[in-house]
């Protein structure tokens, strides 16, 4: 087959999800000479809105926020954390299991009136 000069095809795929999860395909390609299965994997996660957390408390006192975490796909989720910012706290891996909600506490602890 000649392709112009390049070692590629495209190859157009377009699907429309009805929900957020992990969508898997195979496609099988044959010809004459040759037979090829390529397997294909998407995410589709769900739209959402941006959130802020607003933090009032008492100079030096510890707050914590339980921020839920649902998961509504079909495999289980393992979130590694990464804040930015001083002074604030929780743990660094969150494991939320199919069809639960896990809260992440997010924890302040002011070192000074800000």
């Amino acid at each position: 087959v000649f392709l112009g000069g390049s070692d590629t095809v495209e190859f157009p795929i377009k699907f429309t999800p009805k929900h957020a999860g992990c969508y898997r395909c195979q496609i099988l390609l044959k010809s004459s000479c040759d037979i090829r299965i390529y397997e294909i994997e998407c995410v589709v996660n769900e739209e959402q809105a941006e959130a802020q957390l607003e933090f009032l408390t008492p100079a030096f006192q510890t707050v914590t926020q339980e921020i839920p975490i649902s998961n509504m796909s079909s495999q289980d989720w393992r979130f590694e954390a990464v804040l930015e910012g001083q002074c604030f706290y929780g743990p660094p891996v969150i494991n939320v299991r199919v069809g639960e909600t896990t809260p992440y506490p997010l924890t302040f602890k002011p070192v000074a009136e800000c």
